[in-house]
C-alpha cells in the first residue's frame, strides 16, 4: 500500500511566510522561505544585522518524526548559522499572531508577531531576559 502521508493544517498555515521578506527596525536584514518538496519542512534562509552583529543562517521548520514514528506535537525547527552555532525553535501560528519560541513552548525568549490584513507586513518584537528587539518584516512582491 502506498503511502499518502500529507503536510497537516498547522503547519501548511505557515505557507503565509512564504517568499522574501525584508527586516527593518532594531534588526535589518533580508529573510526568505520556500517548502520543501512534499510540503512537510519550511527553510528559512537570512542574513541580517543585529546589535552591530552580522549573522547568516539557515533554519529547516517543520514537524520532527523520527523512523516508524508519528509526526511530533509541536512545530520546531533548528537554525544553522555561518559561526557554527545551532538554535532551536518551537512554532505556533494561530490567526494572524505568530509565535516563535527560543527553545520548547513557553520559553522566556521568544518572538511574538501580528501579520497584517493583507498578509504583507508582520510587526513583532523578541524578548528574552535582559534583552530583546523590535523588528518588521515586509514581504517583497512577487
Amino acid at each position: 500500500m502506498a503511502d499518502t502521508r500529507e503536510p497537516d493544517k498547522a503547519m501548511r498555515a505557515l505557507d503565509r511566510l512564504v517568499g522574501t521578506w525584508d527586516l527593518t527596525g532594531d534588526a535589518t536584514g533580508t529573510i526568505s522561505y520556500r517548502w520543501l518538496p512534499g510540503g512537510f519542512f519550511l527553510v528559512q534562509e537570512g542574513e541580517l544585522d543585529l546589535f552591530g552583529h552580522h549573522n547568516t543562517f539557515t533554519e529547516i521548520i517543520g514537524r520532527e518524526r523520527l523512523f516508524g514514528g508519528e509526526p511530533g506535537a509541536e512545530i520546531t525547527s533548528r537554525t544553522y548559522t555561518a559561526e557554527g552555532d545551532t538554535l532551536d525553535y518551537t512554532y505556533e501560528l494561530v490567526g494572524d499572531t505568530l509565535t516563535i519560541w527560543g527553545g520548547p513552548r513557553g520559553s522566556e525568549a521568544h518572538f511574538t508577531g501580528t501579520f497584517n490584513d493583507a498578509g504583507t507586513v508582520l510587526n513583532g518584537e523578541w524578548i528574552w531576559p535582559g534583552g530583546g528587539y523590535q523588528v518588521t518584516s515586509t514581504r517583497r512582491p512577487g
